[in-house]
């Protein structure tokens, strides 16, 4: 693809339910050099019969090549053809007619901070936004001050105090982001694990979903 939006011809994976006759979908966003099959994989943990599965591949594995924290500009072209990239796999994930609110965004590290800045820059009431260790995109001092409103979506983000990626003090300004723009929100913070994906945060995933799913 051209230097200019390195995703656009990368493949979006897709497993579980067909489309039309889903209760609900997850779009699964992978982190850092992996890949969109892993998070399929990840799904069989906390998913369930009857959903549509979804999971956009980053080239060569990475969405953005530096850190999420760094001035924007290091990250482009990169960062806007991945948040277009995100953008088809949700229009995948509602192929079969779902409304939005019966689709969840789940990302990991990486993919995390990418669909959290897919919401926030175009706030809408998804079934829910899962953040398993991310945050909102840009250099430290960045006014997070979207405008919209997610009206009472279900809003997840997880992150231990000792995550070498990810600071505390983003995880804090990505959630207080997302209560101003209307967000149900529950905030994890874990002690000493690290950079990970942890048994509460597939808890919590397996009953948000049976709540989707069935309402």
């Amino acid at each position: 693809m051209s230097g200019s939006d390195p995703h656009g011809d990368q493949p979006i994976r897709t497993a579980g339910a067909d489309p039309g006759d889903a209760e609900a979908a997850v779009v699964l966003v992978h982190g850092r050099g992996a890949r969109a099959d892993g998070m399929l994989q990840f799904a069989r943990e906390f998913g369930r019969e009857g959903v549509h599965y979804v999971a956009p591949q980053a080239q060569r594995g990475t969405w953005y090549p530096d850190r999420f924290v760094a001035p924007i500009e290091r990250n482009q072209p990169h960062l806007d053809s991945a948040l277009a990239h995100v953008g088809r796999a949700v229009e995948e994930a509602r192929s079969g007619g779902l409304p939005p609110e019966k689709v969840l965004l789940v990302g990991f590290s990486q993919g995390a901070c990418l669909v959290s800045e897919f919401v926030a820059r175009d706030p809408k009431r998804y079934g829910g936004l899962v953040l398993l260790s991310g945050g909102l995109i840009g250099p430290e001092g960045t006014e997070f001050d979207y405008a919209g409103d997610v009206d009472g979506m279900p809003f997840f983000l997880g992150v231990s105090d000792d995550d070498p990626h990810i600071p505390m003090s983003r995880a804090e300004e990505t959630v207080d982001a997302f209560e101003r723009l209307g967000a149900d929100v529950r905030f994890d913070r874990y002690h000493g694990r690290g950079h990970g994906i942890f048994e509460e945060e597939v808890a919590y995933l397996a009953d948000l979903l049976a709540d989707v799913a069935d309402a």
